[in-house]
């Protein structure tokens, strides 16, 4: 199948970073998120994003001047009646994710594929919530998706052969490596990351050092780019604790488990960058650890 136009549900962090991205590889983009306020915003995110690339010269200012003119905004999900893919890209809440659907699919002609960018939530059961199985696949970007190369392909139970190959296809028109992931809880990256920034979070409560020597241990000592508690803040605190809680129900197993000072930091409202403060304090530069 051939896809020209993308539909976008969600104007946030991810939604955003995938119109972005959709845009400059020559696709017209319908976006569409529940809050009106929510549109310009990620118009003049993507208009700054893209002005920093050509700073850089990673694209041109003709590019640019040729992308944003494919976009289109709105509230309204009948804009979606001849997109040949939508992608959504809504908080990692199921139940918000059925409403969505339930909205959606009036909406949409009979080809039309589905695929979520859910970073840990079972395909097979989302593809359930709609009239299309066969037509519905994950699709997992990583943020900021214009500079994140991977994504995470997941098939469902139900999912066609010819819906992962024009997804695949998609993808790689995007600039993306694909990474092809079985339908299990957190897929590839999160089920092998998230445990790991659990267990610094655990690491930090039990004493075992402070958020700088741990940040520090990982980035110097394992060569990573970012210690993990910094990492859970970029990330978002509550996403993690969503996925570690999809983990756990998924598995069954208590390896699983979030560390209660995951869950009380979220419970305070500190979710990380996103809320100013998490592991660290963005009220300061550099950023002060909070504990």
């Amino acid at each position: 199948m051939s896809l020209k136009k993308i539909g976008i549900i969600g104007a946030g962090l991810m939604g955003n970073g995938i119109a972005h991205t959709a845009l400059l590889a020559g696709y017209e983009v319908v976006l569409v998120d529940a809050v009106q306020a929510a549109l310009p915003k990620a118009v003049a995110t993507m208009t700054k994003n893209m002005e920093r690339q050509v700073q850089k010269q990673t694209i041109t200012a003709e590019d640019m001047h040729e992308a944003l003119p494919r976009l289109t905004t709105t509230t309204d999900y009948a804009a979606f009646y001849n997109a040949d893919i939508v992608i959504e890209a809504a908080p990692e809440r199921e139940e918000l994710k059925q409403k969505i659907y339930a909205a959606l699919i009036p909406n949409l002609h009979a080809e039309t594929i589905i695929a979520s960018n859910t970073s840990s939530i079972s395909i097979t059961r989302l593809a359930a919530l709609t009239d299309r199985p066969g037509k519905f696949i994950g699709m997992h970007f990583f943020n900021p998706v214009p500079m994140m190369k991977l994504v995470e392909i997941i098939r469902g139970i139900a999912t066609d052969e010819d819906t992962y190959k024009t997804v695949f296809a998609l993808a790689e028109k995007l600039g993306k490596i694909v990474a092809t992931a079985e339908d299990s809880p957190g897929f590839i990256v999160n089920r092998i990351l998230c445990p790991m920034i659990n267990e610094a979070i655990f690491a930090l409560a039990e004493g075992v050092g402070t958020i700088t020597s741990i940040d520090a241990g990982m980035k110097l000592g394992a060569n990573h780019p970012m210690g993990p508690l910094e990492l859970a803040d970029f990330v978002g605190l509550d996403t993690l604790l969503s996925v570690m809680r999809v983990l756990h129900a998924g598995l069954g197993d208590d390896k699983y488990r979030p560390s209660p000072l995951l869950v009380k930091y979220v419970e305070a409202g500190w979710l990380g960058r996103k809320s100013g403060r998490g592991f660290y304090d963005y009220a300061t530069t550099p950023p002060k650890p909070t504990r």
